[in-house]
């Protein structure tokens, strides 16, 4: 076994490698950007060193030699990757062997069988592995293209074959809408992989994403069973579980020896993941799946295959990795109950999942869920990467008691300091679909209204703001209180942008009678605690002007200084800003442009992903504020839009 490992990695999956490997004795070495320094990783690790010289991925985690050298300067033996950055990366893998040390993954080879999906399904054809019907071959001319498409029928989607993350990918229904669909996702592969090659595929009415996890030790592999993650918006995953809804003997035992076929045609080595692509339309049958792509790592959604088999994924990975067979034979590997997985992210549910940033002020999860997370309190959601906030898993013996722990235990998160999509969650989690079992890759986008209404706001919320911000939840000498009168005090807050007045009268140390919206409230202190109506008072956090009562999923409330009040209402509604600090990836708006309502002006690259800047009225543009390729800060302006009276 290794003395010492580097991760090269951040966040949640180095934080969770670092827990197995101190675990099992082992010494651990962090990197970290200049974003990172005071990062939750860096403070796990027995050592950490800074790489780079900026917050950028390309600047710092991506580094590859600086992070092979820093390996070598310390004294470690191997490097894991985690997963993303250079975790399927097989000239890094190359790199890493050729300078004495081990990479915790595959080979290279296995890696490049697999990382280019027309190649990876012409290998699984061989190995016997079903496919989707489709085009995969070379040929990447137009008509060629919309001729494979008529023969494998329509409906089609047209994938990136360096794809991932939906980018690249579209849907044609028609025929006639076919050669703009090739274009377009043609210049969005070109954009994010460098590569406008496609391939064409037999779109699946009812499709279901299930995955099979596989290890192998360089000859053998095993499967650990099935995860279920079609519960997805826009092809990125939000809740999994395992095993999968409806899985039958049969279907199970059929994908497992497709995922073991996959996993051994290419040697593999370590921890990986083979997606399928399932109809569901008649229920699971072990006819009905296909291979969609290889994983050549270790998965976000690993620890809900954990809590099933009761095996630590990342500790397999070591010892493989050091020379060790694989730990367990087939028939050794049992399922055990279920669990979920429930990805907790920092972002703006109404305003279309917008990525947030945000320092947390709280952060508290349930004891009886498992919290996978790379922050603390205190710690900066930061621009540069992935929002996440926390993986929340939990187990059951059965899937109706796992469910009923998964709402459990999201309505106990605590989140201070950033939207959370924690509310969304919470609503996926109650959904009577989702809980018959009911799942499918386009449940969401069919009750997204639904699933992204905002939280019921009621006067008991706004009576603990008002509490929080007038400091009157410890009433103490200089609280305004005093033993020989009632007072009156009153504060505005706001909740998502509608302000409102909170008036008290405070009357004794024990009584406080509140009017909020016409409404009278009364608070009343039983022993240490609050009553608010009839309703114990939740927890709160109040942090400068910013007060998040934890109910509802955790509400945000804003105290509003009347000084500010007249300021912010003659803001300029003409421009177009940046919603957060990120990179200008293009302009398309031009001084003297004619434009729409929703016509894209911009686009701005942040959180690994890219916003589009819509323009929020019919106009004029006046003048481009930005150009391609700059960096800038929430709220700087891009463009303007000439006054309407112009």
């Amino acid at each position: 076994m290794f003395d010492k490992i580097l991760i090269a990695n951040r966040g949640e999956i180095a934080c969770r490698v670092m827990e197995t490997a101190r675990a099992m004795g082992v010494r651990t070495v962090a990197v970290y950007s200049d974003a990172d320094r005071g990062s939750k990783h860096v403070a796990m690790a027995d050592e950490a060193y800074h790489i780079g010289h900026g917050p950028a991925p390309a600047d710092s985690y991506l580094l590859g030699d600086e992070i092979i050298a820093t390996a070598q300067q310390c004294g470690a033996q191997a490097i894991h990757p985690g997963y993303g950055f250079l975790s399927e990366n097989p000239e890094f893998v190359d790199a890493v062997e050729a300078a004495g040390l081990t990479f915790i993954g595959p080979s290279a080879d296995a890696i490049r069988a697999m990382g280019l999906k027309d190649a990876a399904k012409v290998l699984m054809e061989k190995a016997g592995v079903p496919v989707v019907p489709g085009y995969h071959g070379s040929n990447q001319d137009s008509e060629h293209l919309s001729g494979a498409a008529d023969g494998i029928g329509y409906p089609v989607l047209i994938k990136a074959v360096a794809g991932g993350g939906g980018k690249g990918m579209r849907l044609v229904e028609r025929a006639a809408d076919f050669m703009e669909a090739l274009e377009s996702a043609r210049s969005e592969a070109i954009t994010a992989f460098g590569n406008p090659d496609v391939l064409v595929e037999k779109y699946i009415q009812q499709p279901r994403h299930i995955e099979i996890q596989v290890f192998g030790d360089g000859t053998h592999a095993v499967h650990l069973f099935e995860r279920d993650c079609s519960l997805q918006r826009r092809h990125q995953k939000v809740i999994e579980e395992a095993p999968a809804p409806g899985m039958t003997q049969e279907m199970r035992a059929a994908m497992g020896q497709a995922g073991v076929r996959a996993a051994e045609a290419i040697g593999y080595k370590g921890a990986g993941t083979v997606e399928f692509i399932v109809d569901g339309s008649h229920g699971l049958r072990a006819d009905g799946f296909w291979f969609m792509e290889m994983n050549t790592r270790l998965q976000v959604e690993h620890p809900v295959t954990e809590a099933i088999t009761g095996v630590d994924l990342v500790e397999w990975q070591l010892r493989v990795a050091a020379g060790e067979r694989l730990p367990k034979r087939q028939d050794d590997l049992t399922i055990n109950g279920h669990a979920f997985e429930a990805r907790l992210y920092a972002e703006d549910v109404p305003k279309g999942f917008l990525p947030a940033t945000g320092t947390l002020t709280h952060l508290q999860f349930p004891a009886e869920c498992r919290a996978d997370s790379g922050v603390r309190a205190g710690d900066t959601i930061s621009p540069w990467y992935d929002p996440m906030i926390s993986k929340v898993i939990v187990h059951g013996p059965t899937r109706a008691v796992a469910l009923a722990r998964l709402s459990r235990a999201l309505e106990g998160t605590q989140v201070g300091g950033t939207v959370t999509n924690l509310a969304f969650l919470g609503a996926l989690a109650g959904h009577q679909g989702f809980a018959r079992g009911e799942v499918d890759t386009g449940l969401i986008a069919r009750d997204l209204d639904a699933l992204a209404a905002a939280p019921v706001v009621e006067p008991f919320h706004r009576v603990a703001a008002g509490m929080a911000a007038l400091n009157l939840i410890e009433p103490m000498s200089d609280s305004g209180f005093t033993l020989w009168s009632s007072l009156r005090r009153a504060v505005t807050l706001s909740l998502q942008g509608e302000e409102f007045e909170a008036e008290v009268e405070v009357d004794g140390k024990d009584r406080q009678l509140w009017h909020i919206a016409g409404e009278k409230v009364v608070v009343s202190r039983r022993g240490e605690s609050w009553i608010i109506g009839s309703r114990l008072m939740p927890d709160v956090t109040h942090s400068g002007g910013a007060i998040t009562v934890f109910d509802g999923y955790g509400l945000a409330f804003d105290v509003v200084d009347p000084l500010d009040r007249d300021a912010r209402a003659g803001g300029d509604t003409n421009v177009i800003e940046a919603p957060m600090p990120g990179l200008v990836k293009a302009v398309f708006a031009k001084a003297g442009q004619v434009v729409a309502e929703g016509d894209r002006l911009a686009v701005l690259e942040a959180m690994k992903m890219e916003h589009a800047l819509l323009a929020a009225r019919d106009g004029v543009v006046a003048e481009v504020l930005a150009a391609s390729g700059d960096q800038v800060e929430a709220g700087a302006a891009l463009v303007r839009l000439q006054d309407e009276g112009e």
